[in-house]
């Protein structure tokens, strides 16, 4: 009896840790958020005032995943910002569960790749279960309205992630594009491509 108990438990406990870390859908209100950046600065939306929109992706040192695209995070950045959609990078990885992601080696790792966005660590994981995030990369991509920050798309930045293909659908480019020209992206949510977001074992 103790053991169907026990059981019950852990179960009620998975589907209330899965509640909590839904992901953001398109039409969503983005939550608001204020990280320490890798040159020690908090970084929210409000350091834009004169944007339109950001692109959010949640990626880290370690996976070979937010590896293989880094070049196309900083490429997406270096594309967008001036046209008023800069690239806000977020660490959801809990550095005990990945001692590679620590806020010293997000620093290391932005020095030496020169990012020419901000990298931010979400101390606690709090950012990335508002968000949903569940790997990296993880990318969400928002309009400023007049109603606020709201969702236009949430997955994969292409359909590439091997970085081999001739012909790739580049969804964030679409969706940017879309939105410079007043209308709504034609795909808002794909399979986001990664590792796992990593988190430290429970006691």
């Amino acid at each position: 009896m103790k053991k169907i108990i026990l059981l019950l438990v852990l179960a009620f406990s998975a589907l209330f840790s899965q509640a909590q870390t839904t992901t953001l859908k398109a039409g969503d209100a983005a939550p608001d958020f204020k990280l320490k950046n890798v040159d020690g600065k908090d970084v929210s939306f409000a350091s834009y005032p004169k944007a339109k929109g950001y692109i959010v992706v949640f990626t880290c040192n370690t996976c070979p995943y937010a590896v293989a695209y880094e070049q196309r995070i900083i490429d997406l950045d270096n594309k967008f910002r001036p046209q008023g959609y800069p690239v806000i990078a977020i660490n959801p990885n809990d550095p005990e569960a990945q001692p590679d992601d620590t806020f010293v080696k997000m620093q290391d790792l932005a020095k030496q790749k020169k990012y020419p966005f901000p990298y931010l660590f979400d101390a606690g994981q709090k950012v990335t279960d508002q968000f949903g995030a569940k790997r990296t990369p993880h990318i969400f991509i928002i309009s400023k309205t007049s109603k606020g920050n709201v969702v236009e798309y949430v997955g994969a930045i292409d359909n590439d992630p091997e970085g081999n293909k001739t012909e790739k659908v580049k969804y964030a480019e679409d969706v940017i594009t879309a939105l410079k020209n007043n209308q709504k992206p034609a795909i808002t949510q794909t399979k986001e491509i990664g590792c796992t977001v990593k988190r430290k074992a429970k006691a």
